[in-house]
């Protein structure tokens, strides 16, 4: 069976990478193992809100130099997979691979070309994928992790923010995913009504705004690591439970 995905997006600073990290603990939790987590976005700081250090990055990996270095009797897609799995990072119940930003003056063409090929790879080794893009949606409009099982869209509870993740949510369906179903995830929801939210999102998922994630972030600790009491990781063991469900009904109606 192919891994369930998902993607994760959002403006900057709404909190998408600590959604992701929690997200990865509650599948690995729920017993869901082994889980891939994929920091596409340039900015790579998945790794430290997942407790994890990454040695190397997608992005590290030189054209000129992955050229010349197919070691004889390689070809080009068997060497790819060499690399990527040197570049992962292994840990408890789940792979991290980080996209990172290219050496020098390089376009990002090559290392998107090299996770392209790279997802494409991932066939049957995972049970989960999750995702977290950067706060634009250029993955996702190259097609570059492919068309997700799953979108969740992150936004902060103000208007100006629910405007953005609706803008984002259009975005996607003019790229071709209008069948995949979108979750709206509101981070930092400090109890207040929600009279203005746009229909097309249906019920949101709602993540209150948690001590102890602030805390995390003060004293640079992971946030997946956040104790059993803490709100906002409880309302993503809700949300993992409800995309469990979704994998399982895909793998019921997929044909093997």
């Amino acid at each position: 069976m192919r891994p369930f995905s998902v993607a994760i997006s959002g403006k900057g600073g709404t909190g998408k990478t600590t959604v992701a990290a929690l997200l990865v603990r509650s599948l690995i939790s729920a017993g869901q193992v082994p889980v891939l987590a994929v920091d596409a976005d340039p900015n790579a700081n998945l790794h430290e809100a997942l407790g994890v250090e990454i040695q190397e990055t997608l992005g590290s990996l030189r054209e000129e130099a992955f050229t010349q270095q197919i070691p004889p009797g390689m070809n080009r897609r068997d060497y790819i997979s060499l690399c990527f799995r040197k570049s992962l990072v292994e840990a408890k119940g789940f792979d991290l691979i980080a996209m990172g930003r290219p050496e020098g003056t390089g376009c990002y063409c090559f290392a998107n070309n090299l996770l392209t090929t790279s997802m494409q790879l991932l066939e049957r080794d995972y049970r989960f994928v999750v995702i977290d893009n950067e706060a634009g949606m250029e993955h996702l409009a190259r097609g570059t992790i492919g068309i997700p099982d799953l979108f969740l869209v992150v936004s902060d509870p103000g208007v100006r923010g629910i405007r953005t993740a609706a803008r984002i949510r259009n975005l996607a369906r003019s790229l071709g995913l209008g069948t995949v179903p979108v979750i709206l995830v509101l981070n930092r929801w400090k109890g207040t009504p929600l009279d203005n939210l746009p229909a097309v999102f249906g019920k949101p998922v709602l993540v209150p705004e948690d001590p102890a994630v602030e805390s995390a972030d003060i004293e640079g600790s992971p946030v997946a690591s956040l104790p059993p009491g803490s709100t906002a990781l409880a309302a993503i063991e809700q949300l993992a439970e409800t995309i469990i469900r979704m994998a399982v009904e895909k793998d019921r109606v997929s044909p093997p």
